[in-house]
């Protein structure tokens, strides 16, 4: 029984090798992590009293965008992609602010639980199109991104309603520590309750089958139609926290989309999932929006114009994507 144990342990890969194995695959990730801290102690060097405050700050503004990316991602993983997500977070937040207006903080409880429906509905009629037309994604849903985009203005034509209290503590303050942003917290939850178990299930195999190779996935027994709906979906339902966090961080509805779409679609690049579909994860977009975010704020501290700003994460964005493609093009060598 010794034996038998000792060469199990020998044969099976010991802690170092899976932790190697580990940092291989999210190689890309930690990276980004590395270069999220290199960029915070340029950001205390330039203005030493940046603390826990400013901190909660980056992460309560960063939310509405990570979840903007979270939804592109998944869109993107599947082989698609989606141009309305900023016209729909405008949509969920509208009609979150109109329906938490001068209610009860019981009320809102509800009008959340609806609104969250409501996302999984506008994605599921994106994805519909998309498969029953047979319209490139991208045409589809920058069709759509005006429909949406106009029953917001619809629902509120200009900023206002209202949120619950319950809602903005969520994300507002530290958690415990003075440096743990509540919002990003909550944020973290949301995205791992959700994707974590969904990544290691049929439905998101199938995401990624369907990404790679439709036509092998489809010969695999994946139904190519339904998990796109499936992935669009999803894509509705994460623009729909993400126009939560807008109503739950500014207190208002606001009916105008904003760049959260392209802004969006950066963050994925630089966070490593590919374009063409089948590879990336979540972890590396959301530590893209810290970056982005982090880097507009170290500009505007350097007193840097804003339209500059802008080509500079452009700049960076480029380099960054370079380099990896650089890598990629190097591992596929050997």
């Amino acid at each position: 029984m010794s034996a038998a144990l000792d060469a199990r342990t020998i044969g099976g890969p010991d802690m170092a090798s899976r932790l190697r194995h580990w940092a291989w695959r999210n190689s890309w990730t930690l990276a980004l992590l590395g270069l999220f801290v290199v960029i915070l102690l340029l950001t205390y060097l330039i203005q030493p009293t940046y603390g826990a405050a400013q901190l909660q700050g980056l992460a309560v503004g960063a939310m509405p965008l990570a979840m903007a990316a979270v939804a592109q991602a998944i869109v993107v993983i599947s082989g698609g992609i989606d141009l309305s997500i900023g016209s729909m977070m405008a949509v969920t937040s509208v009609t979150a602010a109109v329906l938490m207006k001068d209610q009860s903080e019981a009320a809102a409880i509800p009008v959340v639980l609806g609104v969250l429906v409501l996302g999984l509905i506008l994605g599921s009629i994106n994805g519909t199109l998309v498969v029953v037309t047979r319209v490139p994604d991208i045409v589809v849903t920058l069709a759509m991104s005006f429909v949406w985009a106009g029953a917001a203005l619809v629902v509120l034509p200009s900023p206002g309603g209202g949120s619950a209290d319950w809602l903005t503590g969520m994300v507002k303050g530290p958690l415990g520590l003075d440096f743990l942003p509540r919002a990003l917290v909550v944020l973290l939850v949301i995205v791992g309750v959700i994707w974590i178990p969904l990544r290691r299930s049929n439905a998101g195999l199938a995401l990624y089958g369907i990404g790679s190779n439709r036509l092998a996935a489809f010969r695999g027994g994946v139904s190519v139609g339904r998990t796109k709906v499936f992935a669009y979906m999803l894509g509705g339902l994460f623009s729909a926290f993400g126009g939560l966090a807008l109503t739950a961080t500014t207190g208002i509805g606001t009916p105008v989309p904003g760049g959260y779409t392209l802004l969006g679609v950066a963050a994925i690049v630089l966070g490593g999932v590919s374009l063409a579909g089948g590879r990336g994860g979540l972890a590396g977009p959301i530590v893209a929006v810290f970056i982005l975010a982090l880097v507009r704020t170290d500009l505007t501290l350097l007193g840097v114009n804003s339209n500059l700003s802008t080509v500079v994460q452009g700049t960076i964005l480029i380099g960054v994507v370079m380099f990896g493609s650089l890598l990629t093009m190097r591992q596929e060598r050997t």
